[in-house]
């Protein structure tokens, strides 16, 4: 028997909604779900593991080739970029990038270059090129809403779900930069040299979100 196939998935909810999915399909995740402070769960009646992991290691891991697949959010693989395939839109985990500013403030008025406070620049350095803006981009790993409550930053690029947290601090989304939802990622190499049990594994996926539309 081949080694069991490896998935990373991305710690909290992604996880709980793609442990739903692999139930769906007729896995049994019950280690996964009694996982204690395990972080390498075997998949009882298949041949997989997996391996639970924050959402900038899962691409890791699948990139370098120790996952042979990954669950991660679109915003996670725009940011770090790397080598793999993205092969399924999951459909969950949905929300969106978003410009937000303080209420009633000008973002695109005036002519000095602009602070964006955000924890994705690339993200955001690829949304203001795309439309020809320099900005200044201000990396922030914490709370992002409290920089233009601060005055260090005229406006914010976040994921924003409901959009509650910005309004509870005084600010408003200006414009959508892009929409989020959870992907599976294949290990380059995996592919190739278990091209018949990731294929099947994906289209069992598709199958089962087909139903769920």
């Amino acid at each position: 028997m081949n080694k069991p196939l490896r998935i990373a998935l991305t710690k909290g909810r992604l996880e709980k909604d793609t442990v739903g999915l692999l139930e769906k399909i007729g896995f049994d995740c019950t280690a996964v779900r009694e996982k204690g402070r395990k972080l390498i769960l075997p998949v009882e009646d298949a041949n997989a593991e997996v391996v639970l992991a924050k959402a900038n290691d899962v691409i890791t891991y699948v990139e370098h080739g120790v996952c042979d697949m990954g669950v991660v959010g679109k915003d996670t693989i725009m940011e770090m970029q790397g080598k793999f395939f993205e092969m399924v839109d999951l459909g969950f985990g949905k929300c969106k990038f978003a410009l937000a500013v303080k209420k009633g403030s000008d973002f695109y008025g005036g002519y000095g270059v602009k602070t964006v406070a955000t924890k994705y620049p690339n993200i955001t350095r690829k949304f203001f090129e795309d439309k020809g803006m320099d900005v200044e981009i201000i990396k922030i790993e914490g709370s992002v809403e409290l920089a233009p409550l601060l005055e260090l930053a005229d406006g914010i690029v976040d994921i924003v779900e409901t959009g509650t947290t910005l309004k509870e601090n005084g600010l408003e989304v200006i414009e959508d930069v892009c929409p989020i939802s959870a992907r599976l990622i294949v290990n380059m190499v995996s592919l190739k040299l278990r091209q018949k049990e990731i294929e099947d594994f994906v289209e069992l996926i598709e199958k089962n979100l087909e139903r769920k539309a």
